[in-house]
């Protein structure tokens, strides 16, 4: 009874259900590691060195809501417009990634000839870090957005292109002889076969790559532009404001678990079968 019971609930219903249990998982560690942050951070050894969790608090509280004319406080208010710069340079590098990274991923994960042409170029240029091509980018494009948009379409491009290609080549081969005699062209096979069954290495790569390219924007703003989280972040070490850095971290953390859970909330969509054969 119990079994038909459980097989009877559906999958959306039994996520719902176990919403409550996850949630107190995953703010539990946080919490203990807050507490014995706040706990540390008052000793005498540590005052003045390390913010306490309250103080970051109140600082990013500042950093948020207060009114930009109320003193000579640089941070006052000027977080959501720090956010919204961050955010678009990241939207814009990653949509080029995106639209460049997947074509190129599928063709040399399905063309023998593609792959011997480009994929060596790739391997080649893939181990080499962001921080690396500052010097080429602001030479480049100087200190603009450009710049940044550069930096974070390098760092999100090729963990798409490699997570690409390898779906690619996983396709399982029946599925290429049944279309294949079903009498199903290149690009068809292509955009019906190979694309789909790609599709969960696809959204392997769309979280690394986005994940990296929220590392590039706050490494290229230290330097490429005077804008932004990482901008900030820079600006507040180097006064001493060690509250406001650590509110930035936070913030950075925070953007890049919103734009992660978009990406999975687009896969369980986009891959809803997948999903179901899992329950």
């Amino acid at each position: 009874m119990n079994t038909m019971t459980s097989n009877a609930i559906s999958p959306r219903t039994k996520r719902r259900l176990q919403a409550p249990r996850r949630l107190l998982m995953g703010i539990a560690v946080p919490c203990a590691l807050l507490l014995v942050w706040q706990v540390v951070g008052q000793q005498a050894s540590m005052a003045g060195v390390v913010p306490t969790p309250l103080e970051v608090i109140v600082a990013w509280r500042d950093w948020i809501f207060a009114d930009p004319g109320m003193g000579l406080n640089p941070y006052l208010g000027t977080w959501v417009g720090n956010v919204q710069y961050s955010t678009l340079r990241v939207a814009q590098g990653f949509a080029l990634a995106l639209v460049l990274g997947v074509p190129l991923g599928l063709m040399i994960g399905w063309s023998r000839a593609v792959a011997l042409m480009l994929d060596p170029m790739v391997q080649g240029m893939r181990p080499i870090p962001i921080t690396a091509w500052l010097p080429f980018s602001i030479a480049l494009f100087g200190i603009r957005d450009l710049g940044s948009v550069f930096l974070i379409f390098l760092g999100a491009f090729y963990p798409i292109v490699v997570n690409t290609t390898q779906g690619a080549r996983d396709v399982d081969r029946n599925l290429v002889r049944a279309a294949a005699m079903m009498g199903c062209s290149s690009w068809q096979m292509l955009r019906r076969v190979v694309l789909p069954s790609a599709m969960p290495s696809l959204f392997t790569g769309l979280r690394l790559g986005l994940g990296i390219a929220w590392t590039a924007v706050i490494v290229s703003e230290m330097v490429a532009v005077k804008s932004g989280l990482g901008y900030v972040l820079w600006d507040a070490y180097y006064v001493g404001r060690m509250d406001i850095v650590l509110a930035d971290m936070v913030s950075i953390g925070i953007m890049g678990y919103i734009s992660d859970r978009l990406i999975v909330w687009l896969e369980r969509h986009v891959l809803r079968w997948r999903i179901l054969q899992n329950y």
